[in-house]
């Protein structure tokens, strides 16, 4: 059983799109998930132009990889990494604890990650 950084049982991030590093709808991880895409974030007009000026354009679909494209609300499993080098950037989008994978607290404090936490 996965666990959330609550300490309790992982919960869906979402299914449409449907995210997830296997695309199940959950921010599970495994060692062959070099980017670790345990933050279930809620996204961000911003994040979403900052992820794309580092390289990662989550915008455009894909549809050859059932790729819709992000937009702002929509609901995303997004690499511990690039999340942390969003907040640093003053661009990190509101996450949902419930959804986010324990595994998170191997990068950051779970102080950091409340802070971020939706409110909703």
């Amino acid at each position: 059983m996965d666990l959330n950084v609550l300490n309790t049982t992982l919960q869906s991030c979402c299914y449409q799109p449907l995210t997830g590093y296997f695309r199940d709808g959950f921010c599970k991880t495994t060692a062959d998930d070099y980017g670790t895409h345990t933050v279930c974030a809620i996204v961000t007009k911003e994040f979403l132009e900052y992820s794309a000026s580092r390289g990662n354009n989550l915008m455009t679909p894909i549809p050859h990889w059932n790729f819709p494209g992000l937009k702002p609300g929509d609901k995303w499993c997004l690499c511990i990494s690039r999340w942390l080098e969003a907040e640093k950037a003053g661009k990190a989008p509101s996450i949902i604890l419930e959804a986010t994978h324990k595994k998170s607290l191997q990068y950051t404090s779970i102080e950091m990650l409340t802070k971020y936490a939706f409110k909703g």
